[in-house]
């Protein structure tokens, strides 16, 4: 079956142009996926937060990129929790430790959460063990609460994570989704709510069962042909690419002109987000590092300014106060 989306579905939520969307939150400044990693990123100014969504064995959607905890909590510190270690193949790797699917909410919420790269962000550890994981309807509450506070509508990109692997353990996530979004009044195409995942076919369902927008993930590496964008404009409204299918880097790891991604998209009609832009050294392209150390900041500024000019309609980034200083430098600029 072929799915089709009304004209209507092509405003995504992602509203401004070009859009700044806190990764994980202000993942750059506290621990990923908490509550005030994205207070943070919305006091910052950001247009909308992204977050991933996995399900708990009783069903609830929380806040976590991984099914695997232990590298975002000190789950492996509580005693009462170690007879639900396991071993599980996620989307076919191999994988040792405690998984959010084996844990009932209850026994989640005793959980505290901490930074994810202590190495890179030790400034992230001070806020180690303050909050603990968030459910969807947290995160949802708060937003509300924040738009309304700094009297703006702020955005939220949901991305589904590992949505097979779900299915077959018997926890879809589209079906929770979809419920909790029309409890809270978002089911709608003016909502700021958009739908992210790489795998298509969840995106197809929600396609059929929503008049929210649908982003179709795209990971590097990932060759991205003319049929392919034909095919993903059947169900999806938009593109979250990997910033190197936007921009390609060289063999020396260094950026140049930018890929046609961004206009074979937009002549379909597609927006394209590129992520996850971030200001250490080691995730720049290498003609944008600054010095030798790994985890010092490199020309952020720079790799924004280059994804912008290329043409994207928004940027994914950990470093939300950076990108949101480039577009405010461009708007400036445009408008003098």
């Amino acid at each position: 079956m072929t799915v089709t989306r009304e004209a209507v579905h092509r405003t995504s939520s992602l509203v401004p142009t070009p859009a700044v969307v806190a990764h994980r939150g202000a993942s750059g400044h506290r621990p990923e996926h908490t509550l005030d990693a994205y207070r943070t990123a919305i006091r910052m100014g950001v247009d909308d937060i992204e977050l991933d969504l996995v399900a708990t064995r009783d069903g609830v959607l929380v806040a976590r990129h991984d099914l695997e905890l232990s590298a975002t909590t000190d789950v492996a510190d509580r005693p009462g929790l170690a007879h639900l270690r396991r071993t599980r193949v996620v989307d076919g790797v191999e994988q040792h430790g405690w998984f959010v699917q084996d844990l009932t909410l209850p026994e989640l919420k005793t959980l505290a959460a901490r930074e994810r790269m202590p190495g890179t962000r030790p400034g992230n550890t001070a806020y180690d063990g303050a909050e603990g994981v968030p459910t969807l309807t947290e995160v949802l509450a708060m937003v509300g609460a924040e738009s309304v506070r700094r009297g703006r509508p702020v955005g939220v990109a949901l991305e589904l994570k590992h949505a097979a692997h779900h299915d077959a353990a018997g926890l879809p996530l589209d079906v929770p989704l979809l419920r909790e979004l029309a409890r809270q009044g978002l089911d709608h195409p003016w909502a700021r709510v958009a739908l992210m995942s790489f795998e298509a076919p969840v995106l197809q369902r929600l396609a059929e069962r929503t008049r929210l927008p649908v982003v179709q993930l795209l990971d590097r590496g990932h060759p991205v042909t003319p049929d392919e964008l034909d095919r993903i404009d059947e169900y999806a409204d938009g593109l979250g690419a990997h910033r190197s299918l936007v921009l390609p880097r060289d063999r020396d790891g260094a950026i140049g002109a930018p890929s046609s991604l961004v206009r074979d998209a937009h002549r379909r009609g597609l927006t394209v987000h590129a992520w996850t832009v971030r200001a250490e050294n080691r995730f720049l392209p290498t003609n944008l590092r600054r010095g030798s150390a790994p985890d010092a900041p490199g020309d952020m500024a720079g790799e924004v300014r280059a994804l912008l000019a290329a043409g994207v309609d928004g940027v994914i980034t950990d470093h939300p106060e950076e990108a949101l200083s480039v577009v405010r430098e461009r708007a400036a600029t445009t408008v003098g």
